[in-house]
């Protein structure tokens, strides 16, 4: 491969691959509707002229000067098409998440000055319809289903002149690898979004330092389905472009399940979160399970238990874990196409023994690590076993210096580090100092190798006995129990740590039927002795990992789960605890009465 300048460089490597056929693909109409590179050059060439004809340009390539574009979308090629136009053009795309708040859109779309929107549907119109009276820059909204009334994106295939097609030649050749490549703001747990600036540089130092990672080709399938507004998404679906794998696009996560079995994807990238969801059905449809399948399931399950990646145990293990795989984990892997190489996760803390099982059940899971701000891979557990440890985030890659400050903190620098905070360099200055960016995140290098990280600096607390608590490790150990859906540790200027517990609803349903317990909803299983005391009983064994004082004393159970609509999860689904603590502080009281 030659060395790219651009992100939009990607169309030409394949093209000296010797074009792709499934470049990307979706399902319209029922079908696969699938694009190969030659088709997505001229339709990226036809928009990006268009763009020009409408008088979007990056003008005097200034990062102020340059013309904004915002995106509201699902993941769809057009997405991808838009992306790569407007990189093409000088302007800039600002991408923004779906389900965002209304005042955090009015906010991005006044600080970054857009010109142009582009959404997905109805819905998304009418959120920025809502705020288009309170956002003078923005001249046009265009959407990618038709709509009524609603300009079409295909429109602007049209507009484009000879001249414009001249024109974007002669702007692309002058784009530079440092150029602004994208604003993204970041929702952040707290206070306003911050517009975070990556370079071309930024992004491409990272696609080519993970690319040795994973074994990628043109045969290689994918599914992308995490959001690309998100910069872990996207960069990952330049890290197959760049590769030449063939990206597929479900019509939405209730239809996930029929198309990783239609796809049979060699990899995908997701969230803890999705892969807890997808452990907590196996495990609700293994409570239901009698008999012989019943105990042949927990014996697997055991097995898995006590698999690593560093020890491979004895003889009679390995033979039995063997058979295991072919009775009982096969089905797992089935239901995900029986195809899949890896899943690479991030954005969140993983827990190990999610890890440990979907690993042992031939499903191995690569967690990493990183931020937007950095582009965002810093680190990532790779598919060799030496590249690998359980409970880390990986080795460092390649071209990225990671150092351990005097307080635990995280320190990176290299040349994925973000070129600023937009309009904030203040809070530019505070981030990266001599060049090293403060993740804000405290970790360690275990055999000064691999990265694992502990807690967040700012989630740290201290009770009113002057002992601190970093909640991480403990909710990450809690959610390792099938009953525990979601869980926020609480105790700050309190006597001790409490926590508030959401339940697996769907598993507790079964475990309550198998226990003889009539309850009718969420509200009268929580209340009920026995499952009151079933939680009891697993924090109890789970508090065993913890020290005296990071032991939770006393928990609430809450009967309804937290989501990015109801406020609780930011959009990579990270829990927003001042949001849950104002929420739910009449709760949390009762806990210290």
């Amino acid at each position: 491969m030659s060395k790219p300048r651009r992100l939009f460089d990607c169309l030409e490597e394949q093209l000296n691959m010797g074009s792709v056929e499934t470049a990307l693909a979706a399902k319209e109409d029922g079908k696969w509707r699938r694009y190969s590179t030659k088709e997505i050059i001229d339709i990226v060439d036809k928009l990006a002229a268009g763009l020009l004809a409408l008088g979007i340009s990056g003008n005097d390539m200034s990062i102020e000067g340059r013309d904004k574009i915002a995106i509201l979308s699902k993941n769809r090629p057009e997405w991808i098409f838009l992306d790569l136009a407007v990189q093409k053009t000088g302007a800039i795309l600002v991408p923004i998440y779906p389900t965002v708040h209304i005042s955090d859109l009015e906010f991005a779309l006044n600080d970054a000055q857009v010109k142009m929107v582009f959404v997905n549907d109805a819905d998304m119109h009418q959120k920025v319809q809502n705020v288009l009276i309170k956002t003078p820059s923005v001249r046009g909204v265009y959407s990618f289903e038709k709509l009524n009334e609603v300009k079409h994106w295909k429109d602007i295939l049209s507009e484009g002149k000879h001249e414009h097609f001249k024109h974007l030649t002669s702007i692309s050749e002058r784009i530079n690898t440092e150029d602004l490549f994208t604003i993204i703001y970041t929702s952040g747990t707290t206070g306003t979004p911050k517009g975070v600036m990556l370079s071309h540089h930024n992004v491409l130092s990272n696609v080519m330092s993970t690319l040795p990672h994973f074994n990628l080709s043109k045969k290689t399938r994918v599914i992308s389905f995490l959001p690309l507004n998100h910069i872990f998404e996207r960069m990952v679906t330049y890290l197959f472009l760049f590769s030449g794998a063939n990206i597929y696009y479900p019509e939405n996560l209730d239809n996930l399940g029929d198309a990783l079995k239609d796809v049979k994807p060699h990899m995908f990238t997701t969230v803890p979160r999705l892969l807890e969801k997808v452990y907590e059905r196996i495990m609700s449809k293994a409570e239901a399970l009698t008999g012989v399948k019943k105990k042949l399931f927990f014996w697997a399950l055991s097995l898995a238990n006590q698999y690593d990646i560093k020890k491979p145990g004895s003889y009679s293990y390995r033979l039995q874990l063997r058979l295991a795989n072919k009775i009982v984990f096969s089905k797992w892997r089935e239901a995900l196409g029986n195809e899949v190489q890896f899943i690479v996760t991030g954005a969140a803390a993983c827990p190990v023994k999610m890890i440990r099982i979907f690993t042992a059940a031939g499903v191995p899971i690569l967690e990493g690590y990183g931020q937007t701000e950095t582009s965002p891979v810093i680190s990532v557990n790779g598919l060799k076993p030496e590249q690998r440890m359980f409970g880390t985030v990986g080795p460092v890659i390649d071209g990225v210096q990671v150092k351990i400050a005097e307080d635990g903190e995280i320190l990176c620098k290299g040349p994925n580090v973000m070129m600023g905070y937009y309009k904030r360099p203040d809070l530019t200055e505070e981030a990266i100092k001599d060049g090293w960016l403060h993740t804000g995140d405290i970790g360690t290098l275990v055999d000064n190798f691999f990265l694992k990280i502990t807690d967040r600096k700012k989630e740290i607390f201290k009770t009113s006995g002057g002992k601190y608590i970093a909640p991480q490790p403990i909710e990450n150990k809690m959610v390792e129990d099938p009953l525990i859906d979601q869980i926020m540790v609480v105790g700050a200027n309190k006597k001790f740590a409490g926590a508030l517990i959401v339940p697996a609803f769907h598993v507790m349903k079964n475990w309550c039927k198998s226990n003889g317990i009539d309850a009718h909803n969420n509200e009268d299983m929580i209340v009920h002795p026995a499952v009151k005391q079933r939680f009891k009983e697993i924090v109890d064994e789970l508090n065993k990992n913890f020290s005296q004082v990071e032991q939770i004393k006393k928990f609430e159970l809450l009967p309804y789960t937290w989501s990015i609509e109801g406020g609780e999860l930011t959009p990579n689904l990270k829990l927003r605890r001042k949001v849950i603590m104002e929420k739910y502080h009449l709760i949390i009281e009762r806990i210290y009465q």
